[in-house]
């Protein structure tokens, strides 16, 4: 039987709000998210110093959804805490609508923390969380960027993003609410098995007892992180080296791109490709990674032919690719530009 978290537990593991001015507690009113709001708020009675604001986002997806925020933020005044209360307003989707609810609430929440003046936003999400999310990614065939799965700080819409509890199984969050004698709501939604992270964590039962457990998998997620994490420092250290940036667009040397590992490349492309696209306009969309390895698959061909392109067929090889247009010069550079607005089209990729 999990054991509840002890105060004596809070200073380590909710640190990183010491570190902000003011964090919002994303709280849907289910098990984990009301642990972290009951968590926060013994935490906050001995470090005053932070503020902290409970946000429930109605997503407008059920009847019942209004009143199940009305709750939220009822329990957040019996804690102690202010709460706001924001909807989804609008026409929903048919397709992917779990997606879309999600880049919705966080759309919500940064609006939330804008409007109050708040500099992170916590979510609840947990040691079973970052398991399925590792299991989604592997049957989705990720690489390690993939892997790594959640992050516990992470940038969002120029705040930041922290998950404290991420390394917390949902049954010691459950034992913590009982021993509080705090009620939580349940979403209907999490046992439809519609939805693929519903079966996946059906699956992830069965697999615990072959010892493909929460723990194993969060093992993985850190590890895959690590690599990631150096992967991106070598590739941002020779991207520096080998681009040339110009006025309307970036150059990069053919011969040096050629000569990077593989991965390496790939990441050096995607930074050349998300740079030259976000000059002018910001996106929140990433690059799919099988539409990147066939644009550098196709690069590859060219690159590793000599770089004689004055009169070959190297100096017309040109591919487009998230909003840019990607060509090699009669000098076997690669030269970035952001695609003509005639010829972009309205679909967008992301990682």
């Amino acid at each position: 039987m999990s054991a509840p978290i002890a105060l004596g537990e809070l200073r380590t593991l909710l640190a990183d709000f010491g570190n902000r001015t003011h964090v919002i507690l994303a709280v849907s009113g289910g098990a984990d998210s009301t642990a972290l709001m009951l968590l926060a708020a013994r935490w906050r009675e001995q470090n005053p110093q932070t503020c902290l604001t409970v946000a429930s986002i109605d997503h407008a997806l059920r009847p019942e959804s209004a009143g199940e925020c009305r709750i939220v933020a009822m329990r957040a005044t019996e804690l102690g805490l202010p709460c706001i209360i924001k909807r989804w307003e609008g026409d929903k989707p048919a397709a992917r609508l779990q997606e879309a609810a999600r880049n919705a609430r966080y759309a919500l929440l940064a609006e939330a923390a804008t409007e109050i003046g708040a500099d992170a936003i916590a979510t609840a999400h947990t040691l079973d969380d970052q398991a399925e999310t590792v299991l989604m990614r592997l049957m989705h065939g990720s690489a390690v960027d993939g892997l790594a799965a959640m992050r516990p700080v992470m940038p969002l819409a120029g705040l930041s993003l922290i998950r404290p509890l991420l390394g917390t199984t949902r049954a010691r969050l459950v034992a913590t609410l009982q021993a509080a004698g705090m009620a939580w709501l349940e979403d209907p939604s999490n046992r439809n098995a519609r939805f693929e992270r519903v079966r996946l964590r059906a699956l992830l039962a069965q697999l615990a007892p072959l010892g493909l457990d929460p723990e194993r998998l969060g093992l993985l997620a850190r590890r895959a992180a690590r690599s990631s994490d150096a992967l991106e420092a070598i590739a941002a250290e020779r991207f520096e080296v080998l681009v040339r940036r110009e006025q309307d667009c970036l150059r990069l040397d053919g011969r040096g791109l050629a000569a990077c590992p593989a991965d390496i490349r790939l990441r050096i492309l995607e930074r050349a490709v998300l740079e030259m696209r976000d000059r002018n306009a910001g996106s929140a969309y990433g690059l799919r990674l099988e539409r990147l390895e066939a644009l550098a698959a196709a690069l590859d061909q060219v690159l590793d032919q000599p770089l004689d392109l004055g009169d070959g067929q190297g100096a017309h090889w040109q591919r487009s690719l998230g909003g840019t247009l990607l060509r090699l010069d009669k000098s076997g550079n690669l030269q970035v530009t952001r695609e003509p607005e005639r010829r972009r089209g309205i679909t967008k990729t992301k990682m």
